[in-house]
């Protein structure tokens, strides 16, 4: 259940501040889980909104060096290939979990598309446009963000894309 308590400020929250980005703080205790694959999914069932609001972020590698964060509903798939082509980038891999906080400033779980040590390009998935509101991680684990997807997006410099798979 959400606790309603203050809230420790994290960079992503003091960076939101600073953007004028409006947004609510919801803390949660983490559900036991076999794997982390539907971790978002029960979360959204635990606060109780819907699953396809819950973003996670995940950063991705270009053949290059560089890095691009995606930004996905939590029970979708990224496609890597429409990734790459929405980042002008010739192909993009998944950052190995082991370099995540030292190029984001983040841990996996609390890995939020703002506040990093640096801004990466960043897309979100174009399904986040459906809704008045979305979640993101607050920037550690057992925080989340309800943010509106179009001041996000402006405010990291994103650009919406189709970036997930098709269901099979």
């Amino acid at each position: 259940m959400a606790r309603k308590e203050r809230v420790q400020k994290t960079n992503a929250m003091r960076e939101l501040e600073r953007g004028g980005v409006d947004y609510k703080a919801i803390t949660f205790e983490e559900p036991e889980v076999m794997g982390r694959s539907d971790l978002g999914v029960q979360i959204a069932h635990m606060l109780g909104y819907d699953p396809a609001q819950g973003f996670k972020t995940l950063v991705c590698e270009a053949p290059r060096g560089g890095h691009v964060v995606c930004c996905i509903p939590s029970a979708a798939e990224l496609d890597l290939k429409k990734a790459a082509v929405a980042a002008g980038e010739k192909s993009l891999s998944l950052m190995h979990v082991r370099d995540l906080e030292a190029t984001t400033g983040y841990v996996r779980g609390g890995c939020s598309p703002v506040g990093m040590k640096r801004q990466f390009p960043t897309l979100i998935d174009e399904t986040a446009q459906l809704f008045d509101h979305i979640f993101i991680s607050g920037g550690r684990r057992g925080l989340t963000l309800e943010v509106e997807p179009e001041p996000l997006a402006s405010f990291v410099g994103a650009t919406f894309a189709d970036v997930c798979r098709e269901a099979e």
